[in-house]
């Protein structure tokens, strides 16, 4: 009987972590793990290379900002808006790397930020102050993340089909709550979170709680059992059931930490446009997802890397302002990005065939 890396590779679940990224894989003999004397180059030379390329992508971008719009894209409001806006959608994409390492997808984060947006900002919520939306936005994001986890881990549902619907269904909830209309928030409190006034030493409280996030998300990957635990789900399912891992348990805490995510970021909207609206978190599953991706983290589930993921989002977003700055259309904007998570797949799987060497 095989068992997972993460755990029984390890020593049990409070053996040392793996690193931000790949297990040692399930259904491979000894002598052929990554970092061996025939899996090609060591396991931290290969994500320091990967974390190294992201970087230097996003400091291209910035040269070419740099370049043609050095007034403007310098501009220290502008960067602020940059980690601003990357902020949301980056708390979302630490929730969905989580899934996406576990073998799973969620099509529905665009969707349940809507909705907890939308469930936040009304009237009667509104009565309650800070802590009533607060509090609103995180139980519906947790009980959308419930729904998607019970439905994919005791339903048997698989992740697309699963998500699909409650995407479907989020947002015509969101769309019945709102009837079509934008809420306005009036409580100060909640407003003044995203005036410039509330910056500590410059920075903006929202990327504040995106870099809290961050942190938290990779020390539940990297120092965990929870962590080794959703590697391993994704590496081998089976392997991980026969080693007396609750599987079914795991994917439900994985998609409850995604809902949150969603939860949290709805909130950071609230506070960043003042208003909630069923229009909110469009396409978030498709920029988060992408994010993810050219990050390092893979698609068939077994690795994931919180820093990747985040590097994925600035890049993405960065490349968002330029073209804004640029006054660009859209659409070579889409296409840019198209060829980006076209060119990190390549990358993904010409890194696995070297690996497997």
């Amino acid at each position: 009987m095989k068992q997972p890396a993460s755990e029984a590779q390890q020593g049990g679940p409070d053996a040392a972590p793996a690193a931000d990224a790949v297990p040692v894989p399930l259904n491979k003999p000894a002598g052929k793990t990554p970092g061996g004397a025939k899996g090609g180059p060591p396991l931290g030379l290969r994500l320091d290379f990967r974390t190294l390329s992201l970087l230097g992508v996003l400091a291209a971008l910035i040269v070419v900002g740099g370049i043609t719009k050095p007034e403007q894209f310098l501009d220290t409001s502008n960067l602020q808006l940059v980690l601003t806006q990357a902020s949301i959608i980056g708390v979302v994409t630490v929730g969905m790397t989580f899934v996406i390492t576990s073998g799973g997808i969620d099509l529905s984060v665009g969707a349940i930020v809507a909705l907890a947006s939308v469930w936040a900002t009304t009237l009667a919520t509104q009565e309650y102050g800070f802590a009533g939306i607060l509090f609103t936005a995180i139980i519906v994001g947790l009980a959308c993340g419930l729904v998607n986890g019970v439905l994919i881990a005791y339903g048997g549902m698989a992740p697309f089909i699963a998500t699909l619907a409650i995407m479907a269904s989020a947002r015509g909830l969101a769309l019945q709550i709102t009837d079509g209309n934008t809420q306005i928030v009036t409580l100060k409190s909640v407003l003044d979170l995203g005036a410039r006034d509330s910056y500590i030493l410059g920075i903006p409280p929202l990327v504040i709680i995106f870099a809290v996030v961050t942190v938290v998300g990779w020390l539940l990957l990297n120092r965990t059992t929870f962590g080794r635990r959703t590697i391993a789900v994704g590496g081998n399912a089976e392997a991980t059931r026969l080693a007396g891992i609750d599987v079914r348990r795991q994917r439900l805490y994985l998609y409850l930490f995604s809902g949150l995510c969603c939860g949290i970021a709805a909130f950071m909207l609230i506070v960043l446009s003042g208003s909630g609206q069923n229009t909110n978190g469009n396409l978030y599953e498709l920029d988060a997802i992408a994010a993810a991706i050219i990050g390092g983290t893979l698609l068939s589930g077994g690795r994931g890397t919180i820093v990747g993921s985040v590097l994925g989002v600035l890049i993405f977003t960065t490349i968002t302002n330029i073209f804004a700055l640029n006054n660009l259309q859209s659409d070579v904007q889409q296409i840019a990005k198209g060829a980006i998570i076209v060119a990190a797949v390549l990358v993904q799987r010409r890194t696995a065939r070297n690996g497997e060497g």
